[in-house]
């Protein structure tokens, strides 16, 4: 049906509230620790201390981690996993080395103690763009499953648009409204959603 949000898909159910870790090449945000060179006066980091985890996985590569926090989630790659273990930043000198700052000086302060402030300008997804890439799910859900511009420019809130005689619908607001949702919403599925981990 048009409004049951199915899927061709096989699903399982999730709580999609909770984050998901990605690899932290892909997400600038990510704060990357391992241990501290011998020497130097640093500290150990628990993650558990610092707030709900939204994610903890333990991979071949160390401990990736999400922690929630209400003016933006933190993410942690913690290359050397010994507890109690001095604690190091790796900081890349790459394109989004100021995305990179700016969350290991949020983190920091959450480290210690202090608000952390929102995260990086940029980063999270503002009402607008968010309620479009939900319309955007909307609309390919419905492409997929066979139906046409007019019925899902109709489901989408656009209701004039099936009263629309075809001349009219042809050259229609509505329509190249709903061909560009839908585009656009197939370019996501087609590999377009990694820019959605992109500052903006």
């Amino acid at each position: 049906m048009p409004n049951d949000g199915g899927c061709h898909f096989a699903s399982t159910s999730h709580d999609f509230r909770s984050a998901s870790c990605w690899r932290p090449d892909r997400i600038p945000i990510t704060v990357i620790l391992d241990a501290a060179p011998d020497g130097f006066s640093a500290v150990a980091v628990d993650p558990a201390k610092l707030g709900t985890l939204l994610a903890d996985e333990l991979g071949p590569d160390g401990r990736h981690v999400v922690i929630a926090d209400v003016e933006g989630e933190h993410r942690l790659w913690l290359r050397n996993t010994e507890p109690d273990k001095p604690m190091a930043v790796l900081l890349l000198l790459d394109k989004d080395f100021e995305t990179r700052i700016d969350s290991l000086l949020r983190f920091h302060r959450r480290l210690f103690g202090k608000l952390p402030g929102p995260q990086p300008r940029g980063w999270a997804l503002t009402s607008y763009r968010r309620d479009r890439l939900l319309l955007m799910l909307r609309a390919l859900d419905m492409h997929l499953g066979g139906y046409s511009y007019r019925e899902i420019a109709s489901a989408l809130g656009e209701t004039d648009a099936a009263r629309l005689p075809a001349t009219e619908w042809k050259d229609s607001r509505a329509r190249s409204w709903t061909i560009r949702l839908v585009t656009s919403a197939c370019q996501m599925m087609n590999g377009g959603y990694r820019k959605l981990l992109q500052i903006r």
